[in-house]
């Protein structure tokens, strides 16, 4: 899997850029992001590995920039619950129709996170250990298959309003720990090749800086403009899920 023209080479390091800054400043969705980008001109089995590649590399950055509300008491379940899910994911790459699932997560963000922003008194969901490990458990699947680690545990806090430092500490250090089980699983099946080295070289530097700036931004946020980002971008992530995933699946018919 070479790498390709330079219009590909623009997007791929247009898409490590945006989806950089935007993990930097949330804690997740690198993978959603930069995928709205690669989707249309790299080969799906490329995109995956520099979507989970690059997302590690975010949450290593994030890890040194931003360090508050760490608890393992409370971080403990999900990722318990992630690495059951994590060789689930892995072991359904080759197999899995990866356009049906972009449909099926864009359709639940897209519907469910604009009723969240605009419904501000929704009640929080009471939640429970038992609970946060089922979440990991989907979160660490969604890992596997393609570097979406963060998604449904983002939703799951959101739904329980944890406080924002809370939050982002648990979906940071959740990210970290998946992304790293999946990189060294895809590194020990097959998944990534010796030619997708040269597309690595290009994603890290590309998403550097834009990774502290959005950090730095993160630090200056409130209470309610976290969650209101967090809540456009699954929502902006659900909308572009669908727009890559749905003329494919038309195309079928």
């Amino acid at each position: 899997m070479e790498l390709g023209s330079s219009t590909q080479i623009a997007v791929m390091a247009l898409g490590a850029a945006c989806a950089g800054f935007v993990q930097g400043l949330s804690g997740f969705a690198f993978g959603l992001v930069a995928m709205s980008f690669w989707a249309w001109v790299l080969d799906p089995r490329l995109a995956v590995a520099l979507s989970v590649f690059g997302s590690l590399t975010g949450q290593l950055i994030a890890a040194f920039s931003v360090r508050r509300g760490f608890n393992w008491r409370r971080l403990a379940p999900f990722v318990l619950g992630g690495l059951a899910g994590v060789p689930l994911g892995v072991a359904a790459v080759p197999w899995f129709d990866m356009d049906w699932f972009k449909a099926v997560l864009g359709a639940l963000l897209v519907l469910w996170c604009p009723t969240m922003l605009v419904a501000r008194h929704l009640p929080a969901v009471r939640g429970s250990r038992a609970a946060d490990a089922v979440v990991g458990v989907a979160g660490g699947v969604m890992g596997g298959l393609g570097g979406f680690t963060g998604t449904l545990p983002t939703l799951w806090c959101t739904l329980r309003r944890m406080e924002r430092d809370a939050q982002r500490a648990v979906i940071q250090n959740f990210n970290l720990a998946m992304l790293a089980v999946t990189m060294a699983m895809y590194l020990a099946s097959g998944v990534v090749t010796r030619a997708m080295l040269p597309s690595f070289a290009i994603v890290a530097p590309a998403m550097l800086v834009p990774s502290l700036l959005g950090a730095r931004v993160y630090t200056g946020l409130s209470e309610a403009r976290f969650r209101q980002i967090v809540l456009g971008l699954l929502t902006a992530s659900g909308v572009a899920l669908l727009a890559s995933a749905v003329p494919r699946l038309l195309a079928r018919v």
